[in-house]
């Protein structure tokens, strides 16, 4: 059977098997752990000489529209498909215990992953689409049914948001399937990626278009100002789904910018560069500052993954292969960090029942390798050498900046690049405010009793940090994948 196919399928034959009574916990933690053993095996099978989409695999359903089930993966979508089976093996392992509807707690945890395989892996517009759809319903449910604080508001918020994102996103999607000439018409990704690079998306309306595809990914991503339904609606989310969301989920949009939008639109791209460098120092500066007044925990990070959003975007933007080649690392380094914070936040509020700066301190007297784990994930946020983050965002700062040429006067972009250069200074504010605030200072008497992190606990996050330190020391190990795979860039963009 084809490989991608398995790591689509197996998520979704453990959901009927759990539906058929089959354990839920245990069954979709074995499933997950398969699917990253094959994910695994997938990228150590791909050619990188030959490059380009392997694994192929196409079923026609419309022949007259050309619309066909059909997967294949490069570099890049090898890469998304490992990030999102490891943080799945992660938050099925780190799940608490579930008093009501444990099998539809679990079943719907897969489906985000099976639902972010697929759009990773699909290479046609229809299904490409769908499957994100796929993955956004459980979210709202686990949110809504199984979440925190004021979790049917941050349910129905998040629903009102994305929904929009996704009704403007396929606006978008359809607007650039009509401008292919109506001979060519198809949702064949490959296809239309050999058109575009015909001059076959050579219209008026591409600058509509692209836009359209930017509010609509953007939505999405939590792009400035788009962005306010993701703090709340992750500090209401369980964790798992705020680990698979955050980590695997909210990056379908910047994949979408990178694998459609930019190479498909190239001049479009251009058009709407200074818009969109102005939205992204939004998120870093902007909401950085945001998050450094925050007085939760779950809210700091909430607004954290917000304003990495900002670094991304800005290796996007810059059009050339070292930034698109940073922006990817870092989409896959942010994944891994905010999963492991995320998932150590939740254990926190099982352990002690709020996560008030206020009400914690000194933690880290009853829980040292807690301490010491959520450390180290807060200094891959931060971007500390060594850790993935910090080789992506060097890679995102020089591909910006050099994005902008090397005249005697400062470009947008590389005006841009200095002030996100301070976002850099902003998240180790707020970053190490949280882990003073939580683990160090004076700790409560009702604290007393608190028990570290168990095994069950340290083996999930650690596979998150060992990745992020194993990319981090060898970013190559990683890039290898992505040095055939980035779209090329106009060639105004490579010469701002």
């Amino acid at each position: 059977m084809n490989l991608l196919n398995l790591i689509i399928f197996i998520p979704l034959l453990a959901i009927v098997a759990i539906v058929l009574g089959a354990p839920a916990r245990l069954t979709a933690l074995g499933a997950s752990i398969i699917n990253l053993v094959l994910s695994v095996a997938a990228l150590a099978g791909y050619d990188r000489v030959m490059g380009g989409f392997q694994f192929q695999f196409k079923v026609p359903v419309l022949a007259e529209w050309d619309l066909n089930y059909f997967v294949g993966a490069d570099g890049l979508s090898l890469l998304m498909i490992l990030l999102c089976t490891i943080v799945t093996v992660a938050a099925v392992a780190v799940a608490p215990q579930v008093d009501k509807y444990e099998g539809a707690y679990f079943a719907s945890v897969l489906a985000i992953g099976a639902g972010a395989i697929g759009a990773f892996s699909s290479l046609d517009l229809f299904f490409f689409y769908a499957f994100h759809e796929l993955a956004l319903i459980p979210t709202f449910l686990l949110i809504g049914i199984w979440g925190f604080n004021d979790r049917q508001r941050a349910a129905w918020k998040i629903t009102i948001y994305l929904a929009a994102g996704s009704i403007i996103l396929l606006i978008g999607l359809i607007g650039l399937y009509l401008m292919v000439p109506e001979a060519q018409r198809t949702f064949d990704m490959v296809k239309l990626q050999e058109i575009a690079s015909a001059g076959g998306f050579n219209s008026p309306n591409g600058h509509r278009v692209f836009l359209l595809l930017l509010v609509g990914f953007g939505v999405l991503v939590s792009l400035f100002p788009f962005h306010s339904w993701a703090p709340g609606a992750y500090g209401s989310a369980p964790t798992p789904a705020a680990m698979l969301h955050a980590g695997v989920l909210k990056k379908f949009g910047l994949y979408g910018l990178i694998r459609l939008a930019v190479p498909m639109l190239p001049a479009s791209a251009e058009f709407w560069t200074n818009t969109l460098l102005v939205l992204l120092v939004g998120n870093i500066i902007y909401v950085g500052l945001v998050t450094i007044a925050q007085k939760r925990l779950d809210q700091t990070l909430g607004y954290s993954s917000v304003m990495h959003m900002g670094y991304i975007f800005l290796g996007v933007a810059s059009g050339n292969a070292i930034g698109i080649n940073g922006a990817a690392l870092l989409m896959f380094a942010h994944g891994l960090s905010i999963a492991a914070l995320f998932a150590m936040a939740g254990k926190l509020r099982e352990a002690t029942g709020t996560l008030e700066y206020a009400d914690l301190g000194g933690l880290a007297k009853k829980m040292p390798v807690a301490g010491l784990l959520f450390g180290l994930a807060a200094f891959a946020s931060i971007g500390l050498p060594g850790f993935a983050n910090f080789a992506a965002e060097v890679m995102v700062f020089f591909g910006a900046f050099g994005a902008g040429g090397m005249g005697t006067k400062f470009t947008n972009f590389q005006i841009t690049t200095v002030l996100a250069l301070w976002g850099v200074v902003i998240s180790a504010v707020y970053m190490l405010r949280a882990y003073r605030a939580v683990f160090l200072g004076e700790m409560s008497k009702r604290w007393e009793n608190l028990k570290d992190f168990d095994m069950g606990m340290r083996l999930p996050v650690a596979l998150l940090i060992g990745a992020l330190l194993i990319a981090g020391f060898c970013p190559n190990l990683v890039l290898k994948y992505l040095q055939t795979n980035t779209p090329p860039a106009t060639t105004a963009a490579a010469t701002r």
